[in-house]
């Protein structure tokens, strides 16, 4: 398998980030990214300016961020050269979609986009002045995944009075995992069809002034890049920095996200490269976000491989069933079901797998 390592959910002057994409592409380029995917509020104009391309040695991916007339429901959408329906500007200056939730997703679907629910059960309940941004349309089934982990999310809403400075001058010292709730909701979902989880950094580079005249960029794009990543995996290379095949690596990256053939991890507890989680059953070899057909009296058989000694997590069917102090775990999966993995470093969470469904007997 061939591995790239990515940042999703980025910000950038084209709406309420603050540096330029060629400045983004080149801080990716210095923390060893393979690609970048851009999410600006409600536009398009980085691709129609030509920014969709290879940038500092990085491919750089235009998607944006769509959300509904109350400013919540965010998507993240990739894949499409228009933005799907008509947009209002809001009583906070923001655009919104006239579009009910439900239906711009159906639609980016039905057009061959690929899309995202961002920071899916977001709360920010102590924060002063800063909404929240959850996702609601809970009945829609035209997504294709869900960002599991948001680092601005989980970074806002554990902060209080007595934390605000630490968490301020140290991103990344106070992410932990992703959410449970949302957790929860995804192994629920994915026992009914397939949904893909990535992590996203939600990256804007803000500015803060602190105690009336200090001035602090609390996410510098270079910092939060060296946080929650997505690596995808590919049977075939991708020539990533080549410019002349863009179009064709993009659609392998957007495949294997859409697929589930993808892992998340914070690399602030270590360099994940390598991790694999796979199924041997008769001949072949299953990856995650396949699903294996079991005979009669026949099952196939886990394996998890991690670069580094950790406590390495099965999941089933969202309930942890073993665990494992170490680099590798094999378990046979008896049952059908949908299994991922986590592993874990020091009580933080480090690596999440995406899932293998296994039927057994048809069922």
């Amino acid at each position: 398998m061939y591995e790239y390592s990515g940042s999703i959910h980025i910000h950038s002057t084209y709406s309420d980030g603050t540096g330029k994409i060629e400045d983004i592409a080149r801080a990716a380029s210095e923390t060893g990214l393979d690609f970048i995917m851009m999410t600006d509020h409600n536009t398009l104009k980085p691709k129609e300016d030509g920014y969709e391309k290879i940038i500092n040695g990085v491919m750089v991916i235009i998607g944006y961020e769509v959300n509904d007339m109350n400013n919540k429901n965010h998507y993240l959408v990739f894949g499409l050269n228009e933005l799907i329906g008509t947009y209002q500007v809001l009583d906070n200056g923001e655009l919104g979609c006239k579009l009910h939730a439900k239906d711009y997703v159906r639609q980016i679907s039905e057009k061959g986009g690929v899309g995202f629910i961002a920071h899916p059960d977001e709360e920010r309940r102590i924060t002063r002045g800063h909404i929240a941004y959850p996702w609601l349309q809970w009945d829609s089934n035209d997504f294709h995944g869900i960002e599991i982990w948001n680092h601005m999310s989980e970074w806002i809403e554990g902060m209080n009075e007595s934390n605000q400075m630490q968490r301020f001058l140290h991103p990344l010292k106070s992410i932990i995992s992703p959410n449970i709730k949302t957790l929860t909701r995804w192994d629920v979902i994915a026992q009914q069809r397939h949904v893909t989880g990535i992590g996203g950094v939600d990256a804007h580079a803000f500015k803060q002034t602190l105690m009336g005249f200090f001035d602090v960029e609390i996410f510098p794009y270079k910092v939060l890049f060296k946080s929650i990543r997505t690596h995808i995996l590919s049977d075939t290379e991708i020539r990533i920095r080549k410019q002349d095949n863009f179009e064709k690596n993009k659609s392998s990256i957007l495949g294997a996200l859409k697929a589930g053939r993808c892992f998340t991890a914070n690399y602030y507890h270590g360099d994940a490269r390598g991790f694999r989680f796979f199924a041997d059953y008769g001949s072949e070899v299953y990856n995650m976000g396949d699903t294996i057909e079991c005979k009669p009296g026949e099952i196939p058989i886990l394996r998890i491989f991690v670069p580094q000694s950790c406590d390495i997590r099965i999941i089933y069917n969202g309930t942890k069933i073993t665990s494992q102090l170490g680099m590798h775990l094999t378990l046979d999966a008896k049952k059908s079901g949908v299994y991922r993995v986590e592993c874990w470093k020091n009580n933080k969470g480090w690596i999440f797998s995406n899932h293998i469904r296994v039927n057994i007997n048809g069922k």
